[in-house]
């Protein structure tokens, strides 16, 4: 005890000394460095005052302030007279604080980063910045002219770091000295300990009575036999316990182990060996002991062995129970850490199946009331049962496979079980009868494989039962008994929440894809200015507010729009609904892109204001792509909100990624939308996704950009429909985490011949002229039947534009899958429709256009407006545009 106490006050000695060296070492250190700071500080304002001050009264100086360009001047005497005086920077600025010079050539011309206000005021300003250099200290002081007044200002200055310090010199010393101090008193310190352990060596009266207690405790008080035993087999001490246990005469001591009566010769082996041992169990008479055995020669001490015992008779009879029912808690386990992965009930039953195998069951079958497959609440009876799961030991076996569906007799253990809600036991199938009227033959087989019982119990939660999970044994295990089934119960029951979540949560995701999927389009509008081809996936969480659509407008154009809200499930699905509800009727409205976009901002704005926290989350984060094409021009025009641009990928095979204006995202309000305009050939592809496509945790965004490029590169002439399937197979995994859309248009081109176009002088009589070139285009056409209500239509309009608009005036025919007349003027006045009284002499023409067009409407233009009329062609006539 002693001894080990004056090693351990010698190695707190030790720290003591070494801590108090180091503390000592580090205490000189940290003063030399403030030392060392404070001498770097002052050095670099004296040097950097006095080199501003001789430059800035130096001849010239004020001169080349007033030349035409300070800077050809002054920046080569700046950096010449900065290398002679060595400092970091010469800085010439006008008043303003703009630089002339700079060591770095690309900072002139900026601001000065410093004070200037006391140096405008004619005295000297030193002071410390991080500047472009790094940390400085620099010294500012004005340039005055004859009139005492200054026109400049010149600022030199150091980097801190390029000052000599005597830290550089000193730091050695100190460091030298500290580990020479800390090696001499660690010597000390070691030859201190040494004699204190020598002379502790002998014990002193105090601790040989301490000695001699715990020999005697472990003599006759601890419950534990305890044997030492020399090198050479002679026992030389055996407590009380140890007497007992193996019934030794009192004469012992001294004797060789091999002559010990009363033990077996494995025991004796084993004491004579003076090899480890840890609880081995070997038999002494009718008793089975427990023997752990250690070499004794540790610190120079005489070799030889230590030896304990421990009376294991009663516990190897309580060890078979407790590893049965330690093998039970680690099923149960496993099954906590495998049932229930995912939200998918398929895969949860298979779950069920796979965990008990093989060591509780050889083999589990899962059967599940078939609505609980579709999300629904299940029957009340075990009628549509389908077998959602079969697992076994072998994969042949005569148990009916997976997806076949059950109608359990009322006389089946499967039929009472569901009706009760208890599990039911078939411990000797053979003998029992009432589970093989459901299927005689299959029972037959069963019995044949050697399969002998059952155990078969109700998958039931929150009240309901959902189905049952039978449990099955042949020839590997005994029979099922009534202990068994509790652990069954158990096991069911675990899963049994498991898969009514995942039932709810299929309920929920169908609901949701249903309501998503009626909100998207359902089919393509009939169009003859681009070939469509669209995807959707939902996520794997669950659907998203992605979503797309193609909105043909007057004129032949066509809106493609692409929006995403950000989230999941049900709420994310209705705000893309109103979204996508919203930009139609912006649309009808025939507004460009940008305008469409503001006004979109403006109601999402809107309706964030609106919704409190209790009745819903908002619409932030909502996305919007919007682009109208014109197959006329083939120009397309788009804007975004916070979106992805669109990739286009030119006939020749060639991808590019148009620069379109990035605006916030819908609702921030605040900031302008803008468009780009891109002229496309005739078979261009236009590629509208949201970020689900490109986006993934484990890439860039730019990583995703050039895959989607790489999929749509070199393939000239491949439709929309191959470049969809094409571009998911390449970017996505077989479940994306994220909800998807992807539209793909392959533009037209109207061709020339299906155009007509006139400039009007705005003369009234120049409209019977117009009238008879329009009538023979229609002849030309072959609808020269259209031709009386469409000059009624055109003159109209032009009378119109002639008597309220302005020049110049501009009438274009379109032969699409209706005929359209549009006139376009400079005025930015809007007509409107009104009906005239008996009594008025004219207001009738628009009612007049309006009752005999199809339809009819005004879009403006950055030039003025544009009046158009469509008339319906018959369906033989409606030739779609050769692609």
């Amino acid at each position: 005890m002693l001894s080990k106490g004056t090693r351990s006050v010698a190695g707190q000695v030790l720290i003591f000394q070494v801590a108090l060296v180091v503390l000592l070492v580090a205490c000189g250190v940290f003063a030399l460095i403030l030392q060392s700071e404070r001498d770097t500080s002052a050095e670099a304002r004296r040097r950097s005052t006095a080199v501003a001050q001789t430059f800035a009264h130096a001849p010239g100086v004020v001169a080349a302030l007033q030349a035409p360009d300070p800077s050809k001047i002054l920046q080569p005497l700046t950096e010449a007279a900065r290398k002679a005086a060595g400092v970091d920077f010469i800085v010439v600025m006008d008043t303003e604080g703009i630089r002339y010079t700079h060591p770095l050539p690309d900072r002139i011309g900026k601001r000065f980063v410093g004070e200037i206000g006391p140096s405008l005021e004619g005295r000297t300003y030193v002071e410390s910045v991080n500047g472009p250099l790094g940390r400085e200290v620099q010294a500012t002081v004005p340039i005055e002219n004859a009139d005492s007044e200054v026109v400049g200002l010149v600022s030199a200055g150091m980097k801190v770091k390029n000052v000599e310090s005597q830290l550089t010199r000193q730091l050695p010393i100190i460091l030298g000295a500290g580990a020479g101090a800390l090696v001499l008193s660690t010597g000390v310190t070691a030859l201190v300990g040494r004699r204190l352990r020598r002379q502790t060596h002998s014990l002193a009266p105090a601790e040989m009575s301490l000695m001699y207690e715990h020999h005697d405790t472990v003599l006759h008080s601890v419950r534990e036999g305890v044997l030492i035993v020399a090198a050479d087999g002679r026992l030389i001490l055996a407590n009380d316990e140890a007497r007992r246990l193996l019934e030794l005469p009192p004469d012992v001591e001294g004797r060789h182990a091999s002559e010990l009566p009363g033990l077996d010769p494995g025991t004796k082996e084993l004491l004579t060996s003076g090899r480890e041992a840890t609880d081995e169990v070997h038999l002494a008479g009718e008793r089975l002991l427990a023997i752990n055995q250690r070499p004794t020669d540790r610190e120079g001490d005489p070799r030889g062995t230590v030896v304990t015992l421990r009376d294991s008779t009663e516990l190897q009879a309580v060890t078979g129970r407790a590893e049965v029912a330690r093998e039970r808690l680690r099923l149960l386990y496993d099954a906590g850490l495998h049932i229930g992965t995912t939200l998918d009930v398929l895969r949860t039953a298979g779950e069920l199946a796979q965990v008990p195998v093989p060591r509780f069951a050889d083999f589990v079958t899962v059967d599940l009331a078939d609505a609980v497959l579709h999300g629904e609440e299940p029957a009340p009876t075990a009628t549509d049962m389908r077998r959602a799961a079969v697992y076994g030991i072998h994969d042949e076996h005569p148990l009916s496979a997976q997806g076949r569906l059950f109608d359990y007799l009322p006389s089946t253990p499967q039929a009472r079980g569901y009706g009760s809600g208890s599990s039911q036991l078939v411990s000797d199938l053979p003998s029992a009868t009432s589970w093989r009227v459901q299927d005689p033959e299959r029972a037959k087989a069963i019995i044949d494989y050697g399969i002998h019982s059952l155990i078969t119990a109700p998958i039931q939660a929150r009240g309901v039962v959902l189905g049952m999970a039978n449990f099955w044994r042949a020839r590997q295990h005994e029979r099922f008994n009534e202990e068994d089934l509790s652990l069954a119960e158990e096991l069911v029951a675990r899963a049994a929440i498991s898969i009514d979540n995942a039932r709810r949560y299929t309920r929920e995701h169908t609901l949701a894809v249903t309501l998503q999927r009626s909100l998207l389009p359902q089919a393509m509008p009939a169009q003859n200015a681009l070939d469509i081809a669209y995807r959707y996936l939902p996520a794997q969480s669950g659907v998203g507010g992605d979503w797309f659509d193609v909105i043909p407008l007057p004129g032949s154009r066509v809106a493609l729009a692409v929006g995403d809200v950000v989230g999941h499930g049900l709420h994310a699905a209705a705000t893309m609904g109103r979204l996508r509800t919203a930009v139609h009727n912006f649309s009808a409205l025939d507004l460009p892109p940008d305008e469409l976009l503001s006004h979109l901002d403006d109601l999402v704005g809107s309706i964030d204001q609106k919704e409190t926290a209790e009745s819903a989350a908002g619409v932030v984060g909502a996305t919007c792509l919007y682009g109208i094409y014109d197959p006329v021009t083939r120009r397309y025009v788009v804007a975004r909100a916070g979106h992805l641009a669109p990739a286009l990928v030119r006939p020749d095979g060639t991808v590019t990624f148009p620069d379109v204006p990035a605006g916030p995202p819908l609702g921030l309000g605040g900031m302008p939308f803008q468009t780009a305009e891109v002229c496309l050939a005739e078979g261009t592809q236009l590629v509208l996704y949201t970020d689900g496509l490109i986006e993934d945790r484990r890439r860039d965004l730019d990583v995703g950009m050039e895959l989607l490029r790489e999929a749509l590169t070199g393939h000239p002439g491949r439709p929309p429909e191959e470049t969809c399937q094409d571009v998911l197979d390449s970017l996505l995994p077989r479940r994306p985490k994220d909800d998807v859309a992807l539209l793909v248009a392959r533009t037209r081109g109207l061709p020339q011949d299906r155009i007509a176009e006139w400039d009007v002088p705005p003369d009234p009589a120049a409209v019977s002229g117009m009238r008879d070139a329009v009538s023979r285009h229609l002849e030309a056409w072959g609808l020269s039947e259209f031709g009386f209500t469409m000059e009624l239509i055109l003159s109209e309009l032009i009378t119109n534009a002639i008597r309220y608009g302005t020049a110049p005036i501009h009438v274009r025919l379109i032969r699409d899958r209706t005929l359209i007349c549009e006139v376009a003027d400079g005025s930015s006045t809007s007509p409107h429709l009104r009906y005239a009284a008996t009594t008025d002499e004219g207001g009738r023409g628009l009612f007049l256009v309006s009752q005999m067009a199809e339809r009819w409407g005004t879009r403006y233009t950055p030039q003025g407006k544009v009046i158009w009329a469509e008339q319906a062609l018959p369906e033989p006539l409606q030739q779609p545009v050769p692609g």
